[in-house]
Parts: C-alpha cells; sequence; structure tokens
C-alpha cells in the first residue's frame, strides 16, 4: 500500500485529461461556457460493469464517498447506533441545529465532548445556522465540521474496544487497519495508496469501479450492520448532506443511496444494486448528480420521469440579469 508522498514529489494520480471524456456541458445564452470531463462507470445489480466511460479502472481518492465504509467498520466493532446516528456516522452534515444534535447524542454514549474530535474547527455549511454563530459572537468549532459525526462514531468505536482515542486517526491505528481491512475486502482490490482526507482521516485511493463494487455489497446486504447502514440512510436523508442538498433530495424522493465526495466524486445506488460512481476531473459537484441520476435512469434503474422531476429541484439553472439564460446538461456525446 502506497503513502502520501511529499509536496511536489511524484505520486499515483487519477485519469488524466486524454483519458476522461465530456460528462458535463454549460450553457449559457447558446453558447457552451464550460464542459465538465471525467470518468463514470456503471454496474448492474449482479456487480458487472454495464457501461464505462473515460478511465474508470484508474485510482480516485473517494474523499467522503468512503464514509459508508468507515462507518460499517464502527457498527462492525461492537458500536450500537440507533437509525439516525448510523446515518450520521456515514454523513456530511451540514451542521443544522438537528445535525448538531444528533452528533452531540453520539458523543454522550461514550461520555465524550466535542474537544476529543480530531476534525479540524469550521464554521457551519448551512447558511443560517453559520449566520446566527456570527451573530452570537461565536467561532469555527470542530462540531460544526461537515465530518464530526463520522469522528464521534470513530471515538465510540475506540471507547468499545479500549482502543487509545489520541491517535485514532493514524493509518496504524487498529481502527484505520479494520476500516483499511473493510475496504479491500467490500471492493475486492488492494488499496493502492493512503493520502490524508480534509478531516484528518486516512483516505484510500481506488478505482471507481472498486468503488462500485464495495457500494453495491453494502446497499444489497440483506442482513447485519450493512443493512442497518443503508437503513438508517435510506429513512433519514436529511442526516446524510441537509435539507435541500443533492444527496438528501435524491435519498428521499428516489430511495437511492446517495454519497458525495469532495474533488468531484458521486456514488449512487438505485434500489434494486445498479450502481454509478463517478469523477468529475475538475473536481466539480454541480453537475455530478445530474450526469449519476441519468445514467441510472438510462439503464432502467429508475423511472425517467419521477428522474426529470428531481433534476428540477437540483441547482442547474445558469441565470443572467436574475432570468434563467441557460442550464448546466449532460454532454451530448455521454
Amino acid at each position: 500500500m502506497g503513502t502520501a508522498s511529499e509536496p511536489g514529489a511524484p505520486s499515483l494520480g487519477t485519469a488524466s485529461l486524454a483519458e476522461s471524456v465530456e460528462l458535463a456541458v454549460v450553457d449559457r445564452s447558446g453558447f457552451v461556457e464550460s464542459r465538465h470531463a471525467g470518468s463514470a462507470v456503471v454496474l448492474s445489480p449482479a456487480g458487472e460493469v454495464v457501461a464505462s466511460f473515460g478511465a474508470p479502472e484508474r485510482p480516485v481518492y473517494p474523499r467522503s464517498s468512503l464514509k459508508p465504509f468507515q462507518a460499517l467498520t464502527v457498527l462492525e466493532s461492537g458500536v450500537e447506533l440507533d437509525p439516525l446516528q448510523s446515518a450520521m456516522a456515514m454523513a456530511s452534515h451540514t451542521a443544522t441545529p438537528a445535525h448538531l444534535a444528533v452528533v452531540r447524542s453520539m458523543l454522550d454514549l461514550g461520555g465524550l465532548t466535542p474537544d476529543a474530535l480530531g476534525c479540524p474547527a469550521d464554521w457551519p455549511a448551512d447558511s443560517a445556522t453559520r449566520t446566527e454563530v456570527i451573530r452570537s459572537g461565536g467561532r469555527p468549532e470542530r462540531l460544526f465540521m461537515t465530518c464530526s459525526g463520522k469522528h464521534a462514531a470513530m471515538l465510540l468505536a475506540c471507547a468499545a474496544n479500549g482502543w487509545n482515542t489520541a491517535d485514532y486517526l493514524e493509518p496504524a491505528h487498529p481502527l484505520q487497519q479494520r476500516i483499511l481491512a473493510t475496504v479491500e475486502r467490500l471492493t475486492g482490490e488492494p488499496v493502492v495508496h493512503t493520502g490524508v482526507d480534509g478531516c484528518g482521516t486516512p483516505v484510500h485511493a481506488m478505482s471507481l469501479i472498486a468503488l462500485a463494487r464495495g457500494y453495491n455489497r453494502v446497499r444489497l446486504a440483506d442482513e447485519g450492520p450493512a443493512r442497518r447502514l443503508v437503513d438508517g440512510a435510506l429513512a433519514n436523508g436529511w442526516v446524510v448532506e441537509g435539507p435541500g442538498r443533492p444527496n438528501s433530495i435524491v435519498i428521499d424522493r428516489l430511495g437511492v443511496l446517495a454519497k458525495f465526495g469532495a474533488d468531484g466524486v458521486m456514488v449512487l445506488v438505485a434500489p434494486d444494486g445498479t450502481t454509478v460512481t463517478l469523477k468529475m476531473l475538475d473536481g466539480s459537484l454541480r453537475p455530478a448528480t445530474l450526469v449519476a441520476l441519468t445514467l441510472l435512469a438510462r439503464h432502467s434503474a429508475l423511472d425517467a420521469a419521477a428522474v426529470a422531476e428531481v433534476v428540477s429541484e437540483l441547482d442547474l439553472t445558469v441565470w443572467g440579469r436574475g432570468e434563467p439564460v441557460g442550464a448546466v446538461t449532460v454532454s451530448p456525446s455521454l
């Protein structure tokens, strides 16, 4: 397994521009203003590749799309969480008051305080909460960070197993070693590179095909911790991201397990197990949900009319003078 390289040193990387394909375009007043290239793959419910675009065999950092594997490891390590808490363990939340209450309830289970969290301090992503914090003279806090639920869950796994909490983010820590084993077991591929995610946890590079295979297996589990994790997320879409956010909309409206990862990664798994993973080469997430939903509909995993209705709720309109002048659309060449 590789490790993070020193700054400036050569390292493995995701697909090049030459290996990628155009996935989406941005139209403004009849002129293509931007083009989003990347790679994508579609797996059948049986886990077979049925469509491939660009270079899905090339490694990517899943970023927060890794969270279901991390959360599953926590549950498999003997931690008992209710449905809200298990959804929070895999969430990239926006720090609404309701989100923060769930994270606090998790910390309370282990007799922990927010100071134990190893993630960096941040402002709430939810604009109303952020405004209230600023008005009240507050500052960035670890609790507000979008990954604080995952970190709370990791701390609970440490408490349940007598593991040190001071170094739980180190790759050699027993919890992180278990997460690595979970990733390789579910994806069926050895991890090719490990770096440091924005929240401080190890992030493991893998192909989009491997990432899709792992999600497919988690979604289709019929019992045990994986089933509880998926059920918790599907029943509480607002927890996984936030009200009005793409992942939450897709979960609540379509019953699709959805999880984005920073820098342009998106994973969607339809109820029948059909799975799409993609990576936008420029790191943009704006077109990612649209492209992934379109691919699921094209492979008859979702009703096209239902997808169109959900797409209308996403932030895909291009504006000029306060009026619609264009839109983000799937590339004609896809």
